[in-house]
């Protein structure tokens, strides 16, 4: 398994949608909303993504100043490929193009804690 990590600037909704799906985040985003996903998409300043190949895996999408602060609003990573550190990869990626002098803000759900706790 090759992985292969860069930022992305034109991803399509239906692809986001698709990697969402294989998440738990897709639970607690509006998939089913397609003209609000592109929204989030247009608006985001880095989406970091993960493929195996052309199949998107993964994504780390930011809002940032590339200053001061980076938050870190989606980290999902689709299940067949957890535990692999694609997700610890995204994050170190999306704070590296953020800019290692800004503040990197994580926050998640409580499924998602033990992954967060293990980037402290």
């Amino acid at each position: 398994m090759v992985i292969t990590y860069k930022v992305e600037k034109n991803l399509s909704p239906e692809e986001f949608i698709g990697v969402l799906q294989r998440t738990t985040l897709g639970q607690r985003r509006p998939v089913s909303d397609r003209t609000r996903i592109q929204t989030m998409l247009d608006n985001a300043d880095i989406m970091m993504c993960a493929r195996d190949g052309a199949k998107l895996i993964g994504i780390s999408r930011a809002v940032t100043d590339f200053s001061y602060c980076c938050y870190l609003s989606d980290l999902a990573v689709d299940v067949a490929y957890q535990k692999s550190g694609i997700g610890q990869e995204l994050v170190k990626r999306t704070h590296e193009t953020a800019g290692h002098h800004t503040k990197l803000l994580l926050t998640s759900v409580s499924d998602a804690m033990a992954f967060t706790r293990r980037l402290a």
